[in-house]
């Protein structure tokens, strides 16, 4: 897959991380075997084993989130995602931004001035340099930080904030690496703070009303799911602007599943996936890599540095995975090829079937032998969308693959995957 240090060759040099920025409880001795066997393009099969926790050291699983008035959040990144962010976190109320961090100041006076035309107190704003954000997080009037940055910035981020007292939130992928989940994990257990993955496609209205359909026991016991993120993404990944500056290069270094969760995160809610099973086996596997090497040839003038690049990922991977009750998983990941969007979004059981891109259900017995559209179980249709998701959707604050949820501010966050869900 290629290391970290060689992909980040490849980017701006303002996107290195943090070198001295380690796994928190590295020496730690090996215990607790979860049993996930990892095994990609061929190559051997490894037995992967949770690290051990510190003396004391105890899950995040069920901690509430204390109480507030009024939640005080720091912003990290503010360029197309985070900049696209703000008027949602300006329209909620209980939310006062005190506190805004980018390497660019331009979008960090930009963000502020956007605040203050809303009417509120214009925040500190942290522009000097990669690493301001450390500084930031060392403010006594944040609880919360969203991180909207380069993917091999939300560890150390994220990381920043909880040592310093603050829950962090994160855009996906939260991490790279293995090594990275368990720095997270360990930083929120120690710190006791929250630390978020922001999977915005776990409330998407189709997946909250088969959540609930899952629950009422329709599919019976469930046998198998399809999760996967095919979005054509080539024009993006080839732009001198915004993700184009970073995104391409996890390309160079890396050939694997780049973005699982958007697919992942559903599925592994229908499963009860660290709520009662778990992924235990993982075999992936990729396509060649041609369809960068293709777009670059018809839409990249020759000379262009983009020419020096070798992309190492395969245009489609797909993974392989079982659960410790035997059920199984098909995780799959495009973006270099044409496609129409779809995350398949599939679970099966012992009574019945759906699957996504269009939404539509089979259930045992169901006559004629064909699928259902959606509409016709609008009875399961979940309350969270009820009281949110719809009035969002009609505000244009969802789109068609889900939406960015954030509860009232005595439960921010609430709704999202905590880094301490990852043990059992």
């Amino acid at each position: 897959m290629g290391s970290k240090r060689q992909r980040r060759s490849m980017r701006p040099s303002r996107r290195d991380m943090l070198k001295s920025v380690t796994m928190a409880g590295a020496g730690l001795a090996v215990a607790r075997p979860v049993g996930v066997t990892a095994q990609a393009n061929g190559g051997p099969a490894a037995l992967q084993e949770a690290p051990a926790r510190q003396a004391g050291q105890t899950s995040m699983i069920g901690v509430p989130f204390e109480r507030r008035s009024t939640v005080r959040l720091g912003l990290i990144g503010l360029g197309a995602r985070g900049g696209g962010m703000l008027d949602n976190w300006l329209a909620l109320d209980g939310v006062a931004i005190t506190a805004i961090c980018d390497v660019v100041p331009e979008k960090a006076q930009k963000a502020s001035g956007r605040i203050e035309k809303k009417g509120f107190t214009a925040p500190a704003l942290y522009t000097n340099g990669e690493r301001d954000f450390e500084r930031m997080c060392t403010r006594d009037d944040l609880d919360a930080v969203y991180i909207a940055t380069p993917w091999d910035w939300h560890v150390p981020m994220a990381v920043a904030a909880m040592k310093n007292g603050i829950h962090a939130a994160s855009e996906v992928p939260a991490a790279e690496t293995l090594e990275e989940c368990w720095t997270l994990v360990d930083a929120s257990e120690q710190s006791r703070r929250h630390c978020i993955m922001l999977e915005n496609c776990c409330y998407g209205r189709s997946e909250l009303l088969v959540l609930n359909m899952v629950k009422a026991g329709l599919f019976g016991d469930l046998l198998h799911g399809g999760a996967g993120y095919v979005h054509d993404l080539r024009a993006l990944l080839f732009r001198d602007e915004s993700e184009g500056l970073w995104r391409r290069a996890e390309h160079i270094g890396r050939n694997g599943n780049l973005y699982p969760t958007h697919g992942l995160g559903p599925v592994a809610n229908y499963m009860d996936i660290n709520r009662g099973d778990r992924f235990e086996t993982l075999v992936s596997m990729s396509s060649p890599s041609l369809g960068l090497q293709a777009y670059r040839e018809a839409h990249v003038p020759r000379g262009n540095a983009k020419w020096q690049e070798q992309y190492a990922c395969g245009d489609r991977n797909i993974s392989l995975l079982k659960t410790a009750k035997g059920r199984l998983v098909r995780l799959e990941h495009d973006v270099s090829s044409p496609h129409p969007y779809d995350r398949i979004n599939l679970i099966a059981g012992t009574k019945g079937i759906f699957t996504d891109y269009p939404p539509r259900f089979y259930f045992d017995g169901q006559e004629p032998e064909e699928f259902k559209p959606i509409e016709e179980y609008a009875q399961y249709e979940h309350d969270l969308w009820k009281r949110v998701g719809g009035a969002r959707a009609q505000a244009g604050w969802a789109r068609r693959h889900g939406f960015h949820h954030v509860l009232p501010p005595d439960r921010v966050y609430t709704a999202g995957t905590g880094a301490g869900h990852g043990r059992l």
